[in-house]
């Protein structure tokens, strides 16, 4: 029946829930937000088309580190046209750093790396319940169209004020059906505000997303519709699933099941034939029509550029339900970082890292960092590897790193495990200094372009470059003070009031294994005021037989003194 659903009433405090569930909801999460002085709560009223994305923004481009990121809640949103809303929106809450993802999982740090490969490996199916909080207030049919019911009743922000012609879901999960398997697949893809009851999307095609081939299925059979529910809010494990790109047998929603632990409560949708997560906050029920396209976009991409217009997919809405005291999330994305990237990265490098060490059997790579700032964590990936490993295993895991995902891996570099990289110079040094381009670079072709703007003179084609900067052969110290050195001038600083020292790699000096002890015992009585003593050394080994820059550890001390009247 059309119409709008009244809301269920709540159990009294203390009294049995109607559902059990073991893991975090999106509420529980804010409150553990809160406690931990990880949420902003804004109060005064903030715009969502012109101030909200805007003020978030800042703390991603204002040098604000990412530790020092925070989620924000927004309790008082207006619109342009000084409409109020009802419903409070979150952003930043899932990843604005690592610890508020690491409170939204549950786990220690140490231990998310390893929950995500078992995630991957070992699946849980969902539980189904007959009532759910999402279930609380439902509006459908022809009581869509009433301003306020439809779309326009839930504060979408406009991500990229000036560029964006629309507001846009940015977290929000699109869940669809196989129509061969019966697999439904949970993806998370922007989505275009064009009506009360219309929503555009854009599936993301560069990655082969899973909706994407469920469309195409349906109207290679002539079907005209494919159902679909677009989750805006659920809890976090439900969230950090839905933005990795996992094989397609798998339902993201099993795969949040096995990050806590506890199979996930889902219920059917009103209107479509989908199983959606039962704490959802809001979800909106429809079919995605198979035959017309319409222009979608533009809209500020993670790419760091403003995607054009496309003929994309639209979805008219049949039904839209909610909890009661419904939260909305909006999500930080386009230029990198951001919480749209972290959210990704942290998920994705374990994943990368167990392909190499386990599937490919490489265990000399010891991590796999994804740059992240303006590249978006895909086009360049950083190997860290065991010093000394076999040039062939590091071939072989530079080759793996490229080929896991069609999208991934522009550049991929390998290095040593003195490098950071989480520091761009210092991943320039190592290429500078321990990569010879004759000889450890190599360019793989035919390669999908991925994401970002699209060039024309490529063909869609784009192409890997493979660099080998780990060290060949034995080098001279890094030339920066012994660590000794640095510590105790460290106590002065601090000892002179003077303004915190945030130590980047390298900040001390250490052996790259061409060091002998020679030089070494030289230093130590340096540091000890005995350097004439060195000089009177170094006035024994006099000789003319030599050009000026001969290394000394290229010449043979010879036992007997130099013929007299030979030229050097």
């Amino acid at each position: 029946m059309d119409g709008i659903a009244k809301p269920k009433r709540r159990p009294a405090p203390g009294s049995k829930r109607p559902l059990e569930r073991s893991y975090p909801d999106l509420h529980d999460h804010i409150r553990t937000l809160e406690e931990a002085g990880q949420l902003i709560r804004v109060d005064r009223a903030i715009n969502k088309d012109t101030e909200m994305h805007p003020l978030v923004r800042w703390q991603f481009r204002g040098g604000i580190a990412e530790k020092d990121r925070k989620a924000f809640l927004f309790t008082n949103v207006i619109d342009s046209k000084g409409r109020k809303y009802d419903i409070p929106v979150l952003v930043g809450g899932l990843a604005a750093n690592r610890e508020i993802y690491r409170l939204g999982l549950g786990c220690p740090f140490e231990e998310m790396d390893d929950r995500w490969v078992r995630a991957i490996q070992n699946p849980i199916a969902p539980r189904i319940v007959e009532n759910a909080p999402c279930h609380e207030i439902v509006i459908s049919g022809k009581a869509l169209d009433k301003p306020g019911n439809g779309l326009d009743g839930i504060p979408l922000p406009i991500s990229t004020p000036g560029w964006d012609i629309s507001p846009y879901a940015t977290l929000s999960q699109y869940i669809t059906k196989d129509p061969d398997t019966g697999v439904q697949n949970m993806g998370n893809y922007r989505g275009q505000v064009k009506a009360r009851r219309r929503l555009g999307m854009n599936p993301s095609l560069e990655l082969r997303p899973g909706i994407y081939n469920h469309w195409e299925k349906l109207r290679a059979r002539g079907f005209k519709k494919l159902a679909c529910a677009v989750v805006l809010g659920a809890p976090p494990c439900i969230t950090f699933a839905s933005v990795q790109k996992i094989p397609e047998r798998l339902d993201e929603l099993d795969v949040a099941g096995a990050l806590v632990g506890t199979p996930i409560n889902v219920v059917k949708a009103k209107t479509v034939d989908l199983l959606i997560p039962a704490e959802a906050e809001i979800v909106i029920e429809g079919f995605i029509d198979t035959k017309y396209l319409e222009p979608e976009a533009p809209f500020g991409e993670s790419h760091g550029h403003v995607n054009l217009q496309e003929f994309n997919a639209f979805m008219d809405v049949t039904c839209i339900t909610r909890r009661r005291d419904a939260i909305l999330t909006s999500i930080i994305s386009q230029v990198t970082p951001s919480e749209s990237s972290l959210i990704k990265r942290i998920g994705m490098e374990p994943l990368f890292l167990n392909f190499l060490q386990n599937t490919l059997g490489i265990k000399g790579v010891k991590r796999v960092s994804m740059h992240e700032p303006l590249t978006n964590m895909r086009k360049v990936l950083l190997l860290v590897m065991e010093r000394d490993m076999p040039t062939t295993e590091i071939w072989r895991a530079l080759y793996g790193a490229a080929i896991l995902h069609r999208a991934a891996g522009k550049y991929v570099i390998a290095v040593n495990e003195d490098i950071d990289p989480e520091n761009a110079d210092a991943i320039l040094w190592a290429m500078s200094y321990r990569a010879n381009p004759n000889l450890d670079f190599h360019i793989l072709p035919h390669r999908d372009q991925g994401h970002g703007p699209r060039s024309k003179r490529n063909g869609g084609e784009d192409g890997s470059v493979l660099i080998d900067a780990t060290l060949k052969e034995n080098f001279p110290p890094i030339s920066l003070p012994k660590r000794e050195f640095m510590e105790r001038a460290k106590v002065i600083w601090e000892e002179l009031g003077l303004p915190k020292l945030k130590p980047e790699a390298p900040w001390f000096g250490h052996s790259l294994g061409e060091w002998p002890d020679e030089m070494d015992q030289a230093a130590k009585r340096a540091t000890e005021g005995n350097y004439f003593e060195i000089g009177e050394l170094l006035k024994k080994r006099r000789r003319k037989d030599v050009r000026m820059n001969t290394e000394v550890r290229n010449v043979v001390e010879s036992k007997t003194k130099p013929r007299k009247g030979k030229k050097p």
